[in-house]
């Protein structure tokens, strides 16, 4: 018999998936606001390569039409890399890593709350703000739809993909660079397949092989990215 069956006031103290979820939660967030001058850094670097691949095109309507997809899949992928190390960071130098990995319950669990909020945080402002950035570039309004689903497929993906890439260099000082490096290989199958859902798009062919195979690959990181992640955890704070 588990202690928590022999205690049932324990197993009430105990908090299950949803209550670590939302304590978790609730704390990225009060964090969140007192940082919140940081919190805005990934929507205005998005911005920023926006408004400087406007200049360098001239401002041209057509010239920026056809490449608009593409430029606001690259900005949407910077700004997330620009936030990835600072991933599990701050959790490994307070000490809260450890405490996760002593928590009653699994460190993937958490380790998959802690990259929705990171999604939610760098990535789900950007799909809000894809329609205006859009209209700078000039996007074709019929372009809009797959834009937003290839985003709201892709952009978890990436977030996934690179918990996986922040996990295995949390217990290294100063690895901005290799995170990028690592995590850079990996992203390009979802830029290719996202950007390309738009290019087939303007062209009039269907998108829609490239949104499955976008989602596809969501499904399998849902599934394994956590684990991984929660692994890569494991053997860098041992």
């Amino acid at each position: 018999m588990s202690a928590r069956q022999r205690n049932p006031s324990l197993a009430a103290a105990t908090p299950g998936l949803i209550g670590s979820a939302r304590a978790l939660m609730a704390r990225d967030l009060r964090l969140l606001w007192r940082r919140r001058g940081d919190a805005l850094q990934p929507a205005l670097f998005a911005l920023l390569v926006v408004v400087l691949f406007a200049l360098a095109l001239g401002g041209e309507k057509q010239a920026l039409s056809k490449v608009s997809g593409g430029v606001l899949w690259l900005s949407a992928l910077l700004a997330g890399l620009l936030a990835l190390d600072t991933l599990f960071r701050g959790d490994a130098e307070d000490g809260s890593l450890e405490q996760w990995m002593l928590a009653p319950v699994p460190l993937g669990w958490l380790v998959a709350v802690r990259t929705f909020m990171h999604w939610a945080t760098t990535a789900l402002p950007l799909l809000v703000a894809t329609p205006f950035l859009g209209e700078l570039l000039y996007l074709p309004r019929e372009q809009l739809p797959v834009l937003l689903a290839s985003l709201a497929l892709g952009t978890p993906l990436l977030s996934l993909l690179g918990a996986v890439v922040a996990a295995l260099t949390v217990g290294m000082r100063r690895s901005g660079i290799l995170v990028a490096l690592l995590a850079l290989p990996l992203y390009v199958p979802v830029l290719v397949f996202g950007a390309g859902s738009v290019a087939r798009s303007a062209q009039g062919l269907d998108p829609l092989g490239a949104l499955l195979l976008l989602a596809a690959g969501l499904v399998v990181a849902l599934l394994l990215a956590p684990l991984a992640a929660a692994a890569a955890i494991r053997i860098a704070l041992n």
